[in-house]
This record gives structure tokens, C-alpha cells and sequence, in this order.
């Protein structure tokens, strides 16, 4: 059911956050869920082609960590204002956001399209590729930074998309990009006669390997892309992009750039850890398994961002009705949704997480049956991570909560606890340590640490706002 602004401005300021959150995060939570799967879909029918081929996505995977950190730095901080600025009733300035966010998304995603295709053969190795992966991570890479500008501008308005409460909008365009994703990788990568992993052989097919995957990947971002600008541009209930409101100024970019700092550093983080984690395998692995234990661990990075993406996108539901009510005063009402987004969040974490715990050993043999070495090292990886996972719920509900209120200085260092602040340090010493399992447990060590610290920093912003009155009432 279509609602005026007023309308959708009135539900987010007093129906009740038990039911407008979840009804905000349905598709948000879709929307994530089959982002995620498409990814998982690139590394499962890659992983059938060889295990240097599945570990070239893991590898590649970073790069494609740093495009999505940068446009959530740019589509976080812009919609956060925007939500901010409606709440407070400033449309006109919401919409100079609007434009201003979506068209240096743009600009930015075509300089890293240029200057990524230009540093390839120095950017491979960075990312932790082993001789025998690189050809195949370069494959992968070249089409990923072509479709980097589609990427930005797809990111940056399924975020302003979902921070007026129109999420369902952005779902759309980030569902059909997805599935289309899924239906083109075994067409693109297999050729006619080939053993798709599915228990069938493929019919017909282009043959082109782990550039087909890439292919596919940006052929479905453009077309999610599209959809989404003709949602913002065409529907009367959204605000439009158009470059006669493009007037930025510093001021604005300090805003933007603020508020989505946080997710800069938890994404942007997450990247350097991937790279880490990538030249750990390769130092201190086996010898001979170094392939294996980066295939595993992209496996596994991709299956537990699956169930974390359910949290993700729950806390995007969350997010507009933060900002929303934060703009308007009612602080109340804001550390309401905030605790009942947490319990949520852990429950759903526990439920999933135990499932997976006991399931994990077909999980990581459904990705790559052929390659024992890959089984064993992702199966006590996996459940390394599933230890510590029903913590991340109050992790990545404090780190929301604070971007949507504007505190980008704790909503960074929370934003990059997990995998930065915490897990970069164990990465470069429980190997040495531990050798193998230094490996698989840096990230669980990571977790127990963040939520300390996490707990810290909540607790003093939580206590601020139970002595704030809300605007109303004072």
C-alpha cells in the first residue's frame, strides 16, 4: 500500500517498533539474503571449475569488499541525512543530498573502473593470489572494475531508497539483479556437456570460466542499476537524482563523509583482513595447501556473510527508524528499537548458528566435494566462527544504531572492531602460534573482544539518552 510522505513520516514516528521494524526490514532482509546468495553462487559454480579457480574469487573478493565500502561510506552517510533531514521536516535539503551522493557515487566508481584496470598485474599479488590462482584472479578482476560504477550508483540508491522507508523499492532492483546473477553464471562459465554441480550436466553454455562468473556479476549489477534509478527518477513518492540539484559543497561531503565513515571502516577493514588472511594461508598453511586453505576460507567467508547478511539486513529496518526518530527528538522511542532489534538479532544468530554447526562439514563439501584438503580446513573453520556468531547481534545493532544518530567517531571503532581493530592482530599472531588453527580461530578471538568493547561504548550513549527528555514532552 502506497503512502503520502506524511503518512510514512507519521508510521515511522509512532507506530509501534515491533511492527514497523520487521515491516521495513522484509525487504531489506531479502534484498541482502540474495546478494549474498549470488555471491555464494559465483563461488559455488566456480569452485566446480578447480580449487585455484574457487580460491581466485576469495582473492578478488576484497577488491569487490572496497567498491561495496566506498558506496556504503557514500549511500550510508547520504541517506542517514537524508532521513535526518525529513524527519525534521527539511525536504528541500534532503533532495540536494539526494543528487549529491548518487553522482559522486558515479564519479568515484569510474575512477576505480580506470585506475583498477590499469594496476592489475601490481594489485593481484597484493590481494594474497599464489602463483596459480593469479590467472584466474585477474580473469575475475578486470570485468569486477568494469562494473565498479554500476556497483556505486546501485549501493548508493537501494541506501536512499531504504532510509525515506521505502525498502521494498530497493528490493526490487537488488532482487532482479541478483536472480539474473544466478541464471547467468552456469550459462556464462560452463561450456556445453559440463558438470554444473548440480547434478546435471550443462545443456548449452559459453565456456568462459571464471570470466564468465565475472561477466555475469557485472551484467546483473547493471541491470539492478537501471531498475533502481528508474524507481527513484520515475516514482512520485521518491525523491529524484537529477544533476540540476548537484551543488555539493564541503559541508555537505563533511556530513556524508561522517556519518558514513563506519561503514568505510567495517567493510574497508574487512578487505585488509581478507588480503591478511589470504597471505596467511599462504605463510602457514601446509605446504602444498596453501590453495586449498584460501579456497576454504572463501567459502567460508561467503557462507557465514549469509547468515550474517539476515542481521544486516534486519538492522537496516532498524536504521530508517533510528535516524527518523533521533531527528525528530524522540529518544524514548529510539532506545526502544534499539534493544528489541538486538534480541531479535541474537536469537535469529543462535538459531542459524547452531544449525550450521552441526551441518557444517556438507556445507563446505557441497561447494567443493572433489578437494578433501578444502573440506577439512573450511569444516573447522566454519565452526571456529559459528562459536562466537550469536554475539555479532548486539555488535552490528550498536554499530547501526550509532551511524543512524550520527556519532561516526564510536560507530567507526565499533565499525571496525571485528575485523580490523581486533582481527588484524590476531591474524598476524595466532599463526605464528598456532599455525593452522591460528588461522581458523582469529575471527571467533576477534568477536569476544569487539563485544567487550562494544558493550562499553553503548552502555555511556545509552545512559545519555535515558536522561534526555523526548522534544514533546519537554
Amino acid at each position: 500500500m502506497k503512502m503520502s510522505p506524511s503518512e510514512r513520516s507519521r508510521m515511522m514516528l509512532t507506530a509501534p517498533v515491533s511492527r514497523i521494524i520487521p515491516r521495513l526490514a522484509v525487504p531489506t532482509i531479502i534484498s541482502m539474503l540474495i546478494t549474498t546468495i549470488y555471491n555464494m553462487a559465483d563461488t559455488f559454480f566456480v569452485s566446480q571449475l578447480s580449487t585455484e579457480a574457487s580460491g581466485a574469487v576469495g582473492v578478488v573478493f576484497s577488491v569487490m569488499a572496497i567498491i561495496q565500502a566506498i558506496s556504503f561510506t557514500i549511500g550510508m552517510g547520504t541517506g542517514a541525512n537524508v532521513s535526518q533531514l525529513l524527519g525534521a521536516g527539511k525536504d528541500e535539503e534532503a533532495r540536494t543530498y539526494c543528487s549529491v551522493g548518487f553522482f559522486t557515487a558515479i564519479g568515484v566508481g569510474t575512477l576505480i573502473m580506470i585506475i583498477g584496470n590499469l594496476s592489475m598485474d601490481f594489485i593481484i599479488p597484493l590481494l594474497g593470489a599464489t602463483d596459480t590462482i593469479a590467472p584466474y584472479a585477474k580473469q575475475y578482476a578486470m570485468y569486477i572494475f568494469y562494473a565498479a560504477p554500476f556497483m556505486m550508483g546501485s549501493f548508493v540508491l537501494n541506501n536512499m531508497l531504504r532510509f525515506q522507508g521505502l525498502a521494498t523499492y530497493g528490493m526490487l532492483g537488488i532482487t532482479t539483479g541478483g536472480i539474473l546473477n544466478m541464471v547467468l553464471d552456469p550459462i556464462f562459465i560452463f561450456s556445453p556437456g559440463a558438470d554444473t554441480g548440480l547434478g546435471f550436466a550443462m545443456p548449452f553454455g559459453l565456456g568462459l570460466g571464471t570470466a564468465g562468473a565475472a561477466i555475469a556479476t557485472a551484467l546483473s549489477q547493471a541491470a539492478s542499476f537501471f531498475i533502481l534509478l528508474l524507481q527513484s527518477n520515475l516514482r512520485r513518492d521518491t525523491i529524484s537524482v537529477t544533476p540540476r540539484r548537484f551543488h555539493p559543497t564541503k559541508a555537505m561531503y563533511g556530513r556524508i563523509f561522517y556519518t558514513g565513515l563506519p561503514s568505510l571502516g567495517r567493510q574497508g577493514i574487512a578487505s585488509i583482513s581478507t588480503i591478511l588472511l589470504n597471505n596467511a594461508c599462504v605463510a602457514f598453511a601446509a605446504p602444498g595447501a596453501q590453495d586449498a586453505a584460501i579456497a576454504a576460507m572463501s567459502i567460508v567467508s561467503r557462507f557465514v556473510m549469509f547468515i550474517n547478511s539476515t542481521v544486516i539486513g534486519f538492522g537496516q529496518g532498524f536504521q530508517p527508524v533510528c535516524s527518523f526518530n533521533y531527528g525528530a527528538g524522540k529518544y524514548s522511542r529510539v532506545r526502544q528499537a534499539f534493544w528489541f532489534c538486538v534480541k531479535v538479532s541474537t536469537i535469529i544468530l543462535l538459531v542459524l548458528g547452531v544449525g550450521a554447526f552441526i551441518f557444517a562439514e556438507p556445507i563446505i563439501t557441497v561447494f567443493r566435494r572433489e578437494d578433501p584438503a578444502v573440506i577439512a580446513f573450511g569444516t573447522t573453520a566454519l565452526r571456529f566462527h559459528l562459536t562466537t556468531i550469536p554475539l555479532w547481534g548486539f555488535i552490528v545493532m550498536s554499530n547501526m544504531f550509532t551511524q543512524s544518530i550520527g556519532d561516526g567517531l564510536r560507530s567507526t571503532i565499533i565499525s571496525v572492531s571485528r575485523q580490523g581493530l581486533f582481527l588484524i592482530p590476531a591474524l598476524l599472531l595466532l599463526p605464528r602460534i598456532l599455525g593452522e588453527t591460528g588461522i581458523q580461530a582469529a575471527q571467533p578471538v576477534a568477536d569476544v573482544l569487539a563485544l567487550t568493547m562494544t558493550m562499553v561504548i553503548i552502555r555511556k550513549i545509552l545512559q545519555k539518552f535515558k536522561a534526555m527528555p523526548d522534544k514533546e514532552a519537554a
